[in-house]
């Protein structure tokens, strides 16, 4: 059987390379690349994705074996249907592989096509690294990367303000269109760069804040014999998502101009000010799949699916939702609830395999940016710790072990968060440390939170308290401690 290539593929089309993409993976290719496909064929934006890797390459090879083609599934509810659609998605040209062809990379930055920039490194992904320099090849960071790239534009152009580009960070943090252009002045200060350049950078340059919302399981596992067979044809980066998508760009009002998604279909706006539309979005959303990870799948679970319809588990997740995250947001509670059970009926989507681990990528930082404002209000307006994030907390902690009974789990996140748990896991395993110190140990990691978060009165011992029913009973006694008011 054939593998997808531009050869196999009837509709092939080339365009203009627009877009610079920092990112590979399940979602961007199932949402940003899927609305650029729709966009040249609705709207007649005529431009292509150039796709570089922020970490390893080998989604990389594999999309340039495929000529940059894969298959995107749709499934879900349309137009109060069950749908279950597929295509194939051609916005994009090529891969980099920035560790061995950099000089396209670089050589990318001298296009006269290019206008936009579009990334999503996880929440992580965003940082000031001091240890970067414009010299290697390739800076570690992605704003690193981002930087050496806007400055060889600049030096390329001659400083053209009419050569800027539109960087839109699909990141899920807070104002990530500004955070991202003050790490990439940060960098740009470091380095010594001339003043032009940050002329340039600030006067030629857009940098949009962005929301994006839709549900990406990603590549089809337990089915792709099937689908092999349905499309006679092998496609080693099929994609699958649900139907419903969001996008929410920040930006001033000529880039509705620039991009055209008026008229097109797509669920996409550009907006003066996205706050309303994240806080809702990101605590709501991704605050219950964050806070229902270490869970559920410690529980034994493995699909949002099968989380939200366990009669313990779901219960959990729907009563932390409705007592201890919308109390603490300043909306209408019937707008609120309206859309809590919009996002469980998401989450229950018979369609669609979305594994709690594929979404365990960084769970730490997850945490800090989804979940610990709720934690934080919640505080401030209750007066104690809210008792079901605590435990979602605490088994996220368990969860760091790298243990789910007698099998080992993947853990997925900086190396500077593995070492810190494998060490404290280790000396409580020695008996050098209790749980108690164990757990005041990572709240008092600023570099991980922000700030101390042992000042926060009982946190501390609650966490020790969850860590030690745990470890002793196992998750399903430790939670069904915790539901007992609500679960009979």
């Amino acid at each position: 059987m054939q593998k997808l290539s531009r050869a196999l593929y009837k509709n092939d089309q080339e365009y203009p390379e627009k877009v610079l993409q920092f990112g590979e993976g399940n979602f961007l290719r199932a949402f940003v690349d899927w609305q650029i496909h729709v966009l040249n064929q609705k709207a007649d934006f005529n431009g292509s994705v150039v796709v570089v890797q922020p970490r390893g390459f080998d989604k990389i090879n594999r999309l340039n074996g495929q000529d940059g083609l894969y298959t995107l599934y749709l499934q879900g509810i349309k137009d109060g249907q069950p749908v279950n659609e597929h295509m194939v998605i051609d916005s994009i040209s090529r891969g980099i592989n920035l560790f061995k062809d950099y000089n396209q990379y670089i050589h990318l930055a001298e296009s006269q096509d290019l206008r936009y920039i579009i990334s999503n490194t996880t929440e992580a992904g965003i940082g000031f690294d001091p240890t970067d320099k414009l010299e290697d090849v390739p800076p570690k960071s992605f704003p690193g990367k981002l930087t050496a790239f806007l400055y060889h534009r600049f030096k390329a152009f001659a400083g053209n303000k009419e050569k800027g580009c539109i960087i839109i960070p699909c990141e899920l943090i807070e104002n990530n269109g500004q955070v991202l252009k003050e790490v990439v002045l940060q960098l740009a200060a470091l380095w010594k760069l001339e003043k032009e350049f940050i002329d340039w950078l600030n006067e030629a340059n857009t940098f949009c804040s962005s929301l994006v919302d839709r549900i990406v399981p990603g590549f089809p596992k337990d089915s792709i014999d099937q689908l092999t067979q349905e499309l006679g044809y092998q496609d080693e980066l099929i994609v699958v998502g649900e139907q419903y998508h969001s996008w929410v760009i920040q930006g001033p009002e000529w880039l509705k101009e620039e991009l055209p998604f008026e008229n097109t279909g797509l669920n996409t706006i550009i907006v003066d000010d996205l706050t309303p539309y994240r806080t809702k979005k990101v605590r709501i959303l991704n605050g219950a799949h964050t806070a229902m990870m270490p869970v559920a799948y410690l529980y034994g679970l493995n699909t949002v699916e099968e989380s939200v319809n366990h009669h313990v588990v779901g219960e959990f997740i729907k009563e932390l939702i409705h007592t201890e995250i919308l109390p603490v947001l300043d909306y209408s509670l019937t707008e609120l609830e309206e859309y809590s059970v919009a996002v469980l009926e998401r989450f229950k989507n018979p369609f669609i395999k979305h594994y709690l681990l594929s979404i365990s990528l960084n769970s730490l930082s997850k945490f800090k940016t989804r979940n610990l404002p709720t934690l934080l209000e919640y505080v401030n307006r209750i007066g104690k710790p809210p008792k079901l994030f605590v435990f979602s907390l605490s088994s996220l902690f368990y969860f760091y072990r790298g243990k789910r009974g007698e099998d080992e789990i993947i853990l997925d996140d900086k190396h500077e968060v593995l070492k810190l748990f494998k060490e404290l896991w280790g000396k409580y395993e020695k008996n050098q440390i209790d749980l108690n110190e164990f757990a005041a140990t990572i709240l008092a990691e600023e570099q991980l939170w922000d700030m101390d978060l042992t000042i926060i009165p009982g946190l501390t011992q609650d966490i020790a308290s969850n860590l030690q029913s745990i470890d002793s009973n196992g998750i399903k006694a430790a939670l069904k401690e915790v539901t007992a008011t609500f679960i009979q």
